[in-house]
C-alpha cells in the first residue's frame, strides 16, 4: 500500500488502483485477524496463559519498535538541524523551505491528540465501571477527534 501510494503521488499509471487494492487488502487482513483472535479467545477458549503471555510480549515488542522508530526519526531531525551539511547550504531549515508556525495547526493538532487520549481513557474507565453509554460516547468522541486530527495532518 505504501509503495503504491508513492507511485500514485508521482503520477504513474495504475498507482491509484494499486493503492486502493492495498488499502482493501489491509482492511481485510485486520478484520480477519481480529475476528480470529476474538473467536479463539472467547468462544473457543484457546487463549491459555502461555498464549496470553505471547500476545502481551507481541504488544510490548510492537511498542518498543515504535519507540525505536521515533527515537531514530527525532535523532535524524536533530542531527540535520544541529549540523546542516553543505548540500542544504549549511543552514537550518534548508533554504527555500516554508516553515510552519508551531503555534497554529501543529499546536491545535497536539491539543486534539491529547484530548483524544483523555476521551479514550474516559471510555476505558467507563468499561471498568460498567457504564455502557459512557463507553459509546467516549469512543465516538475519540473517533471524531481522530478524524479531525487526520484531516489537519493532511492539511498541514
Amino acid at each position: 500500500m505504501t509503495s503504491s501510494g508513492v507511485i500514485y503521488i508521482h503520477g504513474f499509471e495504475g498507482g491509484g488502483i494499486c493503492f486502493i487494492f492495498g488499502f482493501i487488502l489491509l482492511l481485510a487482513t485486520k478484520y480477519f485477524w481480529w475476528r480470529d483472535i476474538v473467536r479463539e479467545g472467547t468462544l473457543e477458549g484457546q487463549h491459555t496463559s502461555m498464549v496470553q503471555l505471547g500476545l502481551r510480549f507481541g504488544i510490548v515488542l510492537f511498542i518498543v519498535s515504535e519507540v525505536i522508530f521515533f527515537v531514530a526519526f527525532f535523532w535524524a531531525f536533530f542531527w540535520a538541524s544541529l549540523a546542516p551539511v553543505p548540500e542544504i547550504a549549511s543552514v537550518w531549515p534548508p533554504k527555500d523551505i516554508q516553515v510552519l508556525s508551531a503555534w497554529e495547526v501543529p499546536f491545535l493538532n497536539t491539543l486534539i491528540l491529547l484530548s483524544s487520549g483523555a476521551t479514550v481513557t474516559w471510555a476505558h474507565h467507563a468499561v471498568l465501571a460498567g457504564h455502557h453509554r459512557s463507553v459509546i460516547v467516549g469512543l465516538i468522541f475519540t473517533i471524531v477527534l481522530a478524524a479531525i486530527f487526520t484531516a489537519l495532518q493532511g492539511f498541514e
